[in-house]
């Protein structure tokens, strides 16, 4: 997540952010398993892992794509968020490992902030990848402790970390770039 273009790919152009559907299930399902970001010791936690059709349903899934194709068949999948609304948290996000270092995680933090922000949140709640922390540190989220590991499940401890919502009203800079009153812009 964050840092340079690993994925070695072309710069991203048009991209858009849109509410998932059961029909993108599958497509969400092999990002999980297939990034890089869970290889080795932490193989384990998307071995056998699933999006489903009723999880999408359930939460607000947002993905990151490019533009489809004029037959009407939907781009190429660059990126997707899972917000849970009770609790407030970030439930899953992953970036493609060929869309890495191309600003697609900032652009879904800063759509997550504005549709936690819809729903009158006010911090979301991110139990973070280890080394995804540096990612949610850079996008404004605060360190809050450490969830502890379960084994076998999750044999190592996560950073806890919180993404503020609302924005301040004194005119002082967000962590996300604007100051307060300025739109943030659209995605």
């Amino acid at each position: 997540m964050g840092g340079g273009n690993k994925g070695g790919g072309r710069r991203s152009g048009a991209v858009t952010i849109r509410r998932a559907t059961a029909r993108d299930a599958r497509r969400l399902t092999r990002l999980v398993r297939k990034s890089r970001a869970y290889e080795g010791p932490y193989a384990s936690m998307v071995a056998g892992y699933r999006v489903g059709p009723d999880y999408i349903e359930t939460h607000r899934v947002f993905v990151a794509e490019e533009p489809g194709q004029a037959d009407g068949a939907g781009g190429r999948v660059l990126g997707f968020y899972a917000l849970v609304l009770d609790p407030p948290e970030l439930d899953l996000m992953f970036v493609a490992d060929e869309a890495q270092g191309l600003g697609i995680g900032r652009r879904l933090i800063a759509h997550l902030r504005e549709e936690a922000r819809r729903a009158g949140l006010a911090r979301v709640r991110v139990v973070s990848h280890p080394p995804a922390e540096g990612f949610y540190r850079s996008v404004g989220a605060r360190s809050v402790g450490v969830v502890p590991a379960r084994p076998p499940a999750v044999p190592w401890d996560r950073p806890e970390l919180v993404i503020e919502v609302a924005e301040p009203t004194d005119g002082q800079p967000t962590a996300w770039g604007t100051t307060a009153g300025e739109p943030a812009g659209e995605v």
